[in-house]
């Protein structure tokens, strides 16, 4: 298996995304997505029995495919997620297991355990904390190129420029003891993120 990950902006993006993907013939089982969520979401994407902690997985995978699983948890350093996959529950049953203060949190030792660089995981984990979605997928040999190409052609970010945005003001890594943004705070690092344009 090869990981494939994608970080959107735009949530609307990586749900497009991931039917794309599921109408390819992707398993739902072999995507993931997360996503900052909680009280002023602006929208419920969870459906009834909407999972907390390691139980997320427990969603995943019933009619109409990866979506209509997603369940609400808590990661370290992110806040409440909207998530649902095989990385959500890997993260929750993490997170739940960590010791407080721990380098890696939920989301970091789950993508480095499942072979993401550890310098991408960090980005991605930051990425969700200020307001995106990362769509996750554990793709076969024969499907990664397809995989890459769908994920390519929904606007994903392009994680080393975000990475850049993110050390110009001084950022080191993901770091989970960081408080929750604020809705004011997320609405300011989507507008920066948009404006954003490396040299």
């Amino acid at each position: 298996m090869t990981i494939v990950t994608g970080l959107f902006d735009d949530y609307d993006d990586a749900r497009a995304a991931v039917n794309a993907l599921e109408d390819a013939g992707v398993a739902s089982s072999d995507i993931s997505i997360v996503r900052r969520g909680g009280a002023g979401d602006g929208e419920s994407h969870a459906g009834e029995g909407a999972a907390t902690g390691a139980g997320v997985g427990a969603v995943v995978g019933g009619a109409g495919g990866l979506l209509a699983g997603l369940g609400m948890l808590a990661i370290p350093g992110v806040g409440p997620v909207v998530a649902a996959g095989w990385l959500a529950a890997t993260a929750a049953g993490a997170a739940a297991g960590a010791v407080a203060g721990g380098a890696a949190g939920g989301i970091i030792g789950s993508m480095t355990g499942a072979g993401v660089s550890e310098e991408d995981a960090h980005v991605y984990a930051e990425g969700v904390r200020r307001g995106g979605t990362l769509v996750t997928v554990q793709a076969e040999e024969s499907q990664t190129d397809l995989v890459r190409s769908i994920l390519d052609d929904n606007t994903p970010v392009d994680v080393n420029a975000r990475r850049a945005m993110y050390r110009e003001e001084g950022w080191q890594g993901f770091d989970e003891r960081n408080p929750d943004l604020t809705e004011e705070e997320l609405v300011r690092e989507r507008e920066r993120a948009r404006e954003y344009r490396p040299l």
